[in-house]
């Protein structure tokens, strides 16, 4: 049976330039010097712990991973993880989609969050030309490129341009022996359909010293975004290639693999992201741990310090509460408290966490 489809060609959008947002990054974003409130005394010897672990970690060349959601990006604190990143602290970062286009308007615009509310009520919401077609272009581009979701965005912004391949170059590729040939078929399908000519394609980003993922590009360090289908705004535009987003999502999934199959030892931050973290990695560790165990080893002495505003009525050092127990449901703690290695739960503000955090590291930086 053939159902209905929406067609996404009849969506009007408007230029971004004329939303109104909530976030300017200019004014909003979070130094690495800013001062932080101060943790209660357990949250105080969580994060103790967790600078232990990442000194030894990385004296040991081991993973030291940390996930988040879009509110760490909202809330400005790009430059405290790009600081993280830059004197090795943390060698995986990973967000949602969202972090993802959060990410790419501060470096872009400088603004970014908009009234949900307001622009839902006027069906305009989401579609905005230039989130929607730039983000969708890269991953396009990247996809046959060779890159991973969160790389293809961060070489956008870190080069400010994108790199057009010429058609013809695309058509040689498109044979029933080459693996490419789905990617450079749909890349050419939306060249076409776009009109986009071949050649540098210039898209300046004029606040990129507050984006996350060009840093990460820039130094080498993993990126990786984990989206779900229909969660993001880009999904509006007609441009949007589902196959795009799968290929890229799947490369960065399976970076994300590797950097938990380096995790025995290491430590693994999970920032307020309730959802995207703990699914991902519990099947990360799974296939990692798997392949461990055939080759006599495993994976089972990581930190996992999940970070996030709930109140903890639970010790988790105890197991998992009974299923009567509203705690029982908290998806992150239930998820991570079955994965072997060390739970820690810390009830935190995530910018009093990441500067705490940078600043107990580093001193210095205080």
């Amino acid at each position: 049976m053939t159902y209905p489809e929406f067609d996404r060609a009849e969506v009007r959008q408007k230029p971004l330039s004329e939303r109104k947002n909530k976030v300017k990054i200019l004014d909003d974003h979070v130094g690495i010097n800013a001062k932080s409130e101060p943790l209660d005394p357990i949250a105080a010897e969580i994060v103790e712990e967790l600078v232990d672990r990442l000194g030894s970690a990385r004296a040991a060349n081991k993973a030291r991973m940390l996930t988040f959601g879009a509110h760490t990006i909202k809330n400005g604190l790009a430059p405290v993880i790009i600081r993280l990143i830059e004197t090795g602290w943390i060698t995986h970062i990973a967000t949602n989609g969202a972090g993802i286009i959060h990410d790419w308007e501060f470096a872009y615009l400088g603004e970014s969050s908009e009234d949900v509310r307001e622009n839902m009520s006027r069906g305009e919401f989401g579609n905005w030309e230039e989130t929607g077609y730039y983000l969708n272009l890269a991953l396009l581009v990247g996809a046959h490129s060779g890159l991973g979701y969160g790389e293809s965005i961060g070489a956008m912004v870190e080069n400010e341009s994108l790199e057009i391949p010429e058609r013809v170059h695309l058509e040689r590729a498109i044979s029933p022996n080459n693996p490419d040939t789905p990617a450079a078929y749909d890349l050419l399908q939306a060249l076409n359909r776009f009109d986009i000519p071949s050649g540098t394609l210039e898209i300046p980003h004029p606040f990129k010293q507050f984006g996350l993922q060009a840093a990460a590009y820039r130094l080498g360090i993993p990126f990786t975004g984990h989206p779900m289908f229909g969660h993001d705004i880009h999904y509006t535009h007609p441009i949007n290639s589902g196959s795009a987003v799968g290929r890229t999502a799947e490369r960065d999934f399976l970076r994300f693999v590797h950097s938990v199959s380096e995790l025995h030892d290491g430590a693994y931050i999970s920032l307020g992201s309730a959802v995207m973290s703990p699914m991902v990695f519990e099947k990360s560790l799974s296939m990692a741990r798997n392949v461990a165990l055939q080759n006599g080893s495993t994976i089972d002495n990581q930190l996992m310090v999940v970070v996030d505003l709930a109140k903890a009525h639970w010790d988790w050092t105890q197991g998992e509460p009974p299923e009567d127990n509203p705690d029982y449901y908290l998806r992150y703690n239930k998820t991570f408290s079955r994965m072997g290695g060390t739970l820690r739960y810390l009830q935190a503000d995530n910018r009093d966490f990441l500067l705490t955090l940078l600043h107990t590291l580093e001193p210095s930086s205080e």
